[in-house]
């Protein structure tokens, strides 16, 4: 009846995701918790230090490729028939790259640091669906060691309960063996129960090192208020994969462009002086020099057009993968919605049909194996409801979490 009144509760409450905006839900971490532990995660400080990377790299491409160069050199002249003069020539010279080029190098700067940009908020991504995972895992797990109580608890009402008919011979010794290997058996799962908690707190804390084990419930999921679309324009919005893939494309256009500008050769200039005949000729001169272009520049741009084409499909073909799993989890979400609310209902009549037996049989109007059967019943469903319970609500946070709807990865 408790769960009754809590899904009731939960009915009356606006939904999350039509306002669209960042939430914080009552049972889940709050984000000035959550959000030191995601920083934190291996994945997520690496993705932060591949983003200064990213950002060296683009100030590397930012300034030109080439260098001043120096030249040298020294000979001496020996006429056949006089004396011999000592000769140098010095030089300075630098290629120039011309302007396409360098806008074409910043914007591959530009994509670079957006591609490791959306890496990191990708990262938290993964590391915000580990940690809600976890966390419900957790909670889940503390919930199944309540029933477990629970379930003992009442097991040890029916076995006072034979015993009591026993002292009032109303009750046969095979009835309070089977009660006895009833509660035995009770207790295997309580501790199976509590084993499961330690696991999964093992797991959480491994996992996220330093979070905080506050006492805890399991929450219900709210829900669904929006449509399909709605999720799907949003998770699509702020998927980093697909920014991922964008930056990409970017790129490999970035990239195209370059090497269409590097059809045409960068120039070098320079600058020299020499001396000859022991000083009496001074020479001073400008030089320049221009490669000549051959087909493997051409052919070097049509393979960078090519992958341009290659980019634009590979973030078409992971952008339906996305729709539908968006499609699927919204399905999942408010299906398991529905599920969780048809267990609640046979949970509450199963409840109250162990109650009746458990009165029926002190009254010794039932059989003990009748009362065994609507108590196993009774707690099958709760546990059916708790499971039902976990199912919906990770794909409610599921959807939050892919929509950045938390944790403030909206701002990543």
């Amino acid at each position: 009846m408790m769960i009754r009144l809590i899904f009731i509760g939960l009915l009356i409450f606006p939904g999350v995701a039509a306002a669209a905006q960042p939430v914080n839900l009552s049972g889940l971490l709050p984000t000035t918790v959550a959000r030191p532990l995601l920083e934190q995660d291996p994945g997520v400080a690496a993705a932060r230090a591949g983003l200064e990377v990213a950002l060296q790299e683009a100030n590397i491409l930012d300034q030109s490729p080439y260098e001043w160069t120096t030249r040298a050199s020294g000979q001496q002249r020996r006429l056949d028939s006089g004396p011999g003069y000592n000769e140098w020539n010095v030089g300075i010279e630098r290629t120039i790259r011309l302007p396409g080029k360098a806008a074409a190098d910043r914007n591959i700067g530009q994509a670079t640091v957006e591609e490791s940009r959306a890496r990191y908020g990708e990262a938290l991504h993964e590391a915000a669906r580990d940690l809600m995972a976890l966390w419900v895992d957790w909670l889940a797990a503390e919930r199944a060691q309540t029933l477990a109580v629970n379930s003992l608890q009442s097991v040890q009402a029916s076995l006072e309960a034979v015993e009591k008919r026993i002292r009032a011979g109303d009750a046969s010794r095979l009835d309070l063996s089977i009660a006895r290997a009833e509660l035995s058996e009770q207790r295997r799962m309580d501790n199976d129960a509590k084993t499961q908690v330690s696991a999964a707190w093992m797991r959480l804390s491994t996992r996220f090192p330093g979070i905080a084990r506050p006492p805890q419930v399991l929450p219900m999921p709210s829900p669904i208020g929006e449509d399909v679309a709605f999720w799907r324009e949003r998770i699509i919005t702020e998927s980093d994969e697909l920014k991922v893939l964008q930056a990409k494309m970017r790129m490999a256009q970035s990239h195209a462009d370059r090497a269409r500008a590097d059809r045409t050769p960068d120039p070098t200039l320079g600058l020299y002086t020499a001396s000859e005949v022991g000083g009496r000729e001074r020479i001073s001169g400008v030089m320049i020099s221009i490669p000549i272009s051959g087909g493997l520049r051409d052919s070097r741009y049509a393979k960078a057009n090519a992958s341009v084409q290659v980019s634009g499909q590979e973030f078409e073909r992971k952008k339906r993968q996305l729709e539908v799993g968006i499609a699927g989890a919204f399905a999942t979400a408010r299906g398991s919605y529905d599920s969780l609310k048809i267990a609640d209902e046979g949970a509450a009549a199963m409840q109250e049909n162990a109650v009746l037996m458990q009165r029926a049989y002190s009254l010794g109007e039932a059989e003990l194996q009748a009362l065994l059967i609507a108590r196993r019943q009774a707690n099958a469903a709760l546990n059916n409801v708790l499971q039902a319970q976990v199912t919906a609500l990770k794909a409610y946070y599921g959807l939050l979490v892919d929509a950045h709807l938390i944790w403030d990865l909206e701002n990543d």
